[in-house]
C-alpha cells in the first residue's frame, strides 16, 4: 500500500517541483502574465455580458483611440526600467500637439513640422535627464519641472484649440485599411511600430542591457564599464521623442490641437506599464507589457463606456489594480532577495 501511495506521489512531487522552477525561473514575468489573464477574462467577461462585446469593429476601435496612450507607454516603459519616472509625458503631448497644429496653421509642410516637434519633446527629455544624471535632481522632480515647463510652453503657444486642415496629418487618423470587418490607421501602425521597435531595443541591442543593468544596480553596471550617465540621459530622451510623437498622434485623432490635452495622462501611462508588469524600483519590464496594461486600460475604458456608467469608475477599478499590481510586484522583490 505505501509503496503505490509512494508511486502515485512521484508524479505530483515533480510537477511541483517543475511548477517552482518555472516561476523561480520566470518570476519577473508573472506579472505580465497576470495582466494577460485580466485582459482575457475583461473581454470573455465582457462578451458574455454585453453579446456583442468582441467585434472586429470594437477590437480595431481600441487600437485606434488608445495609439497616443501605447506610445507613451513604451517611452515610459525604457525610463521605470532605469529606476526612474516621467510625469512630463502629458504635458509633452500637448504642447508638441499645439505646436504642431500652430505651425501647420501658419503655413509650415508637414515634412517640416513633424521633426520639430519631435526635436520639441527630445529637448524637453534631455533637460530632464540632465537634471537627473548630472545635477543630481530625483526623477520625480526634474519631470515635475518638465511638467510644469512643457504645459506653460503650450500654453504659450495658444490659449484656444486650433483646428487642423493639413491633410497630411488628417490623414494619418482618417485612413482605413480594411481586411473584411477589421481595420488599421497609419496611427495604428505607427503604435505598434514603435512598441515593435521598442521591444526589439530592449531586449537584443546592447544599450537595452544596459537599461536593465543601470535598474538593476546602478552601481554595479558602473564597474562592469557600462555607460550609465549616457543611458539615463538618453531614456528621457526617448520618453520626451514618444511624448512628441504622441502629440502628433492625438492631434491627428482629434482633429486640433489644445494645450488643455493630457492632464493626468502621465498617470495613466505609468498605470498601464506598472499593470504590464513593469517594476517601479526599476530593472524589470518589457515593453510587451506595457502593451497589455495599455489594452487593460483600453478595455476597461470601453466596458464603463458600454454600462454607461460615471467615467469616475475607471480611475477606481484601475487604481484598485494599479494596488494589486504593486503589492505582487513587492513579494516578487522580497522573494529574490531571499534567493539571493
Amino acid at each position: 500500500m505505501s509503496t503505490t501511495t509512494t508511486a502515485a506521489a512521484a508524479p505530483r512531487a515533480r510537477a511541483a517541483a517543475y511548477t517552482r522552477t518555472f516561476l523561480d525561473r520566470h518570476s519577473s514575468m508573472m506579472p505580465t502574465f497576470a495582466a494577460l489573464i485580466i485582459f482575457v477574462a475583461l473581454l470573455i467577461g465582457a462578451e458574455v455580458h454585453f453579446g456583442n462585446f468582441l467585434t472586429p469593429l470594437n477590437m480595431s476601435a481600441l487600437l485606434l483611440n488608445y495609439a497616443y496612450l501605447l506610445i507613451l507607454a513604451v517611452g515610459m516603459t525604457f525610463v521605470i526600467v532605469t529606476g526612474g519616472i516621467d510625469l512630463s509625458v502629458g504635458s509633452v503631448m500637448a504642447f508638441t500637439g499645439i505646436s504642431c497644429a500652430k505651425l501647420l496653421g501658419e503655413g509650415y509642410s508637414a515634412a517640416v513640422v513633424i521633426p520639430v516637434i519631435l526635436l520639441g519633446g527630445a529637448a524637453i527629455g534631455l533637460l530632464i535627464g540632465v537634471l537627473v544624471q548630472y545635477f543630481d535632481v530625483q526623477p520625480f522632480i526634474a519631470s515635475l519641472a518638465g511638467l510644469f515647463l512643457a504645459r506653460g510652453l503650450a500654453f504659450v503657444v495658444s490659449l484656444s484649440s486650433i483646428r487642423v486642415e493639413n491633410e497630411s496629418v488628417l490623414w494619418l487618423q482618417t485612413t482605413r485599411w480594411r481586411l473584411g470587418d477589421w481595420y488599421i490607421t497609419p496611427t495604428g501602425i505607427l503604435a505598434l511600430s514603435v512598441a515593435a521597435i521598442g521591444a526589439f531595443v530592449m531586449q537584443y541591442t546592447r544599450f537595452g542591457r544596459t537599461v536593465y543593468a543601470v535598474g538593476g544596480n546602478e552601481q554595479s553596471a558602473r564597474l562592469m564599464g557600462l555607460n550609465v550617465a549616457r543611458t539615463k540621459v538618453l531614456v528621457y530622451v526617448i520618453s520626451g521623442v514618444c511624448g512628441g510623437l504622441a502629440g502628433l498622434v492625438l492631434t491627428a485623432y482629434s482633429g486640433a490641437g489644445y494645450p488643455r490635452n493630457g492632464i493626468g495622462t502621465e498617470l495613466d501611462v505609468i498605470a498601464a506599464v506598472v499593470i504590464g508588469g513593469t517594476l517601479l524600483t526599476g530593472g524589470t519590464g518589457y515593453v510587451l507589457g506595457s502593451v497589455i496594461g495599455v489594452l487593460v486600460f483600453g478595455t476597461i475604458n470601453t466596458i464603463i463606456a458600454y454600462q454607461g456608467a460615471e467615467q469616475s469608475w475607471t480611475r477606481i477599478i484601475i487604481g484598485l489594480m494599479l494596488l494589486m499590481f504593486i503589492v505582487v510586484q513587492r513579494v516578487i522583490v522580497v522573494r529574490s532577495e531571499r534567493r539571493r
